[in-house]
């Protein structure tokens, strides 16, 4: 894998529970020289600065136009439904701070684990999960649609950014140790399982950011960015259908009620079984800070804004301090360890997007909506495709002339949707076809 690099930090003492850990100073050895290589040779700055790679790296995803355009993307609920949503990109912002604190803690580079948790869900396309099964549906003759494949796409193509010394596009141009970081599934299109990290057309860049890689098996890193994904959003949309007044905890009070919320979560995210879930709930109405009322007033909203952040603790340092356990207390990194969550925590975890998806997601005034948008995303691959390049936007219609047959040139319509918002998707579609931006979207 290359020298290694010898930058050093100090890594102040943590506690949890009852137990410090204290990192002292160690070297920047656990990250090898090959870690930090970038896909294509740059020109070197005009201004040349003193900042680490990976700062750069994640410098480059914020300022990134792909990331930008998830302000205007469904998390939960549209991002025109309300003066405040949680939208693609508040949840990023979200997961970077929650994996930068896990990163410090377990001793991976934060400014690393910053970056990926901000560009995991860089290629997702506009009204959320729906979306992305509309948009697969679709895609069926060019492989699919996955929206952690199409990150992957963005990073290192689509994005413009920087083009090599050979005059290649690169993309951004990360270090393999980023992109390897977002990779959360790190596998081709497969019959076993619905995700995947890579297209076939992407499989070159892929196989040189997992040379050396296990295969199949994340780093620490992208372990780290996956928890802070699933944490953030568990807690951060549950806090959210409290305050819309979607989600009554009350309800879970009567053991009647409360049934079908765990028997949904254990069948919708099967990591946990019905009695773990049951279980999880239990422990967690017994907190102090466990809320059952409505965020009414100023002091209701107080006591959730508290429950989210015990949540998160929670959370976080179980995993902390079970990966510490496992591990010890030197820095945790690549792939000289693993993150450890108790099974515990999993089913606390699943048991917050359980409560979610029944509230908020399963609700009647929802299923017309979702229906609606896989409508417009099917149709808006029919109509580009006929009406292409002119339809497209100009940055993609080089590479509709570069494309070699028909699956390459679905390919580019796919790449062109999963970069509209729900906003402009609905106002592309409405430009083709001469019918109203439907309200229902």
């Amino acid at each position: 894998m290359g020298g290694l690099t010898t930058k050093y930090r100090r890594f102040a003492p943590r506690t949890y529970g009852n137990r410090a850990y204290t990192l002292g100073l160690v070297a920047k050895r656990w990250y090898a020289a090959s870690d930090v290589v970038r896909w294509g040779e740059e020109r070197q700055k005009s201004t040349p600065d003193d900042r680490t790679w990976f700062e750069r790296d994640r410098a480059r995803v914020l300022h990134s136009s792909a990331l930008r355009r998830l302000a205007g993307k469904t998390q939960v609920v549209g991002p025109l439904d309300d003066d405040f949503p949680r939208t693609r990109l508040t949840h990023s912002l979200e997961t970077a701070q929650v994996g930068r604190g896990l990163a410090r803690s377990l001793g991976a580079d934060p400014d690393l684990v910053d970056a990926a948790c901000l560009a995991h869900d860089i290629g997702h396309p506009p009204f959320g999960h729906n979306g992305e099964a509309a948009l697969d549906a679709a895609a069926g003759e060019c492989g699919g649609f996955e929206g952690n494949a199409q990150s992957l796409r963005e990073l290192t193509r689509l994005e413009v950014k920087v083009v090599d010394v050979r005059g290649r596009d690169a993309g951004l141009n990360l270090t393999r140790a980023t992109l390897d970081a977002s990779l959360k599934y790190p596998w081709a299109r497969r019959p076993d399982t619905p995700k995947f990290g890579v297209y076939a057309d992407d499989l070159p860049i892929f196989d040189w950011v997992r040379d050396g890689a296990p295969a199949g098996r994340r780093c620490m890193e992208a372990q780290i960015m996956d928890w802070a994904d699933d944490v953030a959003y568990s807690v951060h949309d549950l806090e959210d259908g409290v305050v819309a007044g979607l989600i009554d905890l009350g309800r879970l009070e009567d053991p009647g009620r409360r049934a079908e919320p765990v028997a949904s979560t254990a069948t919708r995210y099967p990591v946990a079984p019905a009695a773990a879930v049951g279980e999880a709930l239990d422990r967690l109405r017994r907190q102090p800070w466990w809320v059952t009322g409505p965020a009414t007033t100023p002091d209701a909203l107080r006591a959730v804004r508290t429950m989210t952040s015990e949540l998160i603790a929670r959370l976080c340092v179980a995993a902390v301090r079970a990966t510490r356990e496992a591990h010890g207390d030197l820095p945790l990194c690549r792939y000289h360890a693993d993150l450890v969550v108790p099974a515990p925590t999993v089913a606390e975890c699943a048991l917050l997007k359980g409560v979610t998806a029944s509230f908020v997601m399963d609700r009647r005034d929802a299923h017309e909506r979702q229906r609606r948008q896989r409508e417009v995303i099917a149709e808006l691959v029919a109509l580009l495709l006929a009406r292409a390049p002119e339809a497209l936007d100009p940055l993609l219609r080089p590479a509709w002339a570069a494309a070699r047959d028909d699956a390459a040139r679905l390919r580019v319509v796919v790449d062109q949707i999963a970069r509209l918002t729900d906003a402009s998707a609905g106002r592309r579609h409405a430009q083709l076809t001469g019918r109203r931006w439907p309200a229902v979207l």
